[in-house]
């Protein structure tokens, strides 16, 4: 009887140690090849849970702030599939890369590496590369404006602006990081891919800390080969919206409030 408890035991054990989750993956490497700067270049790793357990993947961490990861947050059910989305901004990075994304879950084998990796040119070589057809197939960004005036706003506020964005091409586009020099413009929402035809809306926030009348240059990048578009913000800027501040305004810089 102890025997038959023994091996009964023994049993149960190598059942348990067995019943785990396996995430397989098509691959685990993806080389973008030539990217335009300016692109945001997105890769999805597909996998495929193997096993006979759920897999939840806790954690996915990049390798440098300039990749953002994204991935399936539901649990991944035995034959199931789930996705690990790498995105690396190129705006600002000429030259090759490589980078990784580092996948931590329940599955049998807890921590799994991907590879990212490729080479961005400027769009003037990109341009280059390109046959006259082939550039006619490229995405094509278009703005409905090109400038917003807010009007008066008192130093520090945050206020948005919308635009429209028309992709005119020929191929889906894709909208990368938007820059300022005052670095007082940012994203409070933009679109995913904007197929050909197509049109979104973009929100971008605007914060100055300086006074007086302003108009901030914003350089909105894309995967478009024809070059950024340039978006002027403009304000009149006060220390306080209040009526008795605005007697006299200075063009000191305040913090923000």
């Amino acid at each position: 009887m102890k025997h038959l408890a023994s091996l009964l035991l023994l049993t149960l054990l190598a059942f348990g140690s067995r019943a785990q989750g396996v995430m397989t993956f098509e691959k685990d490497a993806h080389d973008f090849g030539k990217v335009p700067e300016g692109t945001m270049a997105t890769h999805e790793f597909k996998f495929k849970n193997t096993g006979n357990q759920p897999i939840m993947i806790a954690n996915v961490q990049a390798s440098c702030g300039c990749t953002t990861p994204d991935w399936t947050k539901t649990p991944v059910l035995p034959g199931k599939s789930g996705i690990i989305k790498a995105m690396y901004s190129s705006a600002g990075r000429p030259g090759i890369f490589s980078k990784t994304v580092t996948v931590t879950s329940n599955a049998s084998t807890p921590s799994a590496v991907l590879t990212i990796k490729g080479d961005v040119v400027s769009k003037s070589e990109a341009k280059e590369a390109l046959t006259p057809a082939q550039l006619a197939q490229s995405p094509r960004l278009m703005l409905d404006r090109t400038t917003h005036d807010f009007g008066k706003m008192e130093s520090g506020q945050q206020v948005v602006a919308k635009f429209t964005v028309k992709n005119t091409g020929k191929q889906p586009l894709e909208l990368g990081m938007i820059t300022s020099a005052c670095n007082c413009v940012g994203y409070k929402s933009v679109p995913p891919t904007i197929q050909p035809g197509k049109s979104a809306v973009i929100e971008l926030l605007y914060a100055q800390r300086q006074t007086g009348q302003m108009a901030d240059v914003a350089t909105l990048t894309s995967n478009d080969l024809n070059g950024d578009v340039k978006i002027t913000l403009k304000a009149n800027i006060v220390r306080d919206l209040n009526g008795g501040s605005m007697v006299k305004e200075s063009g000191a810089v305040v913090p923000f409030k």
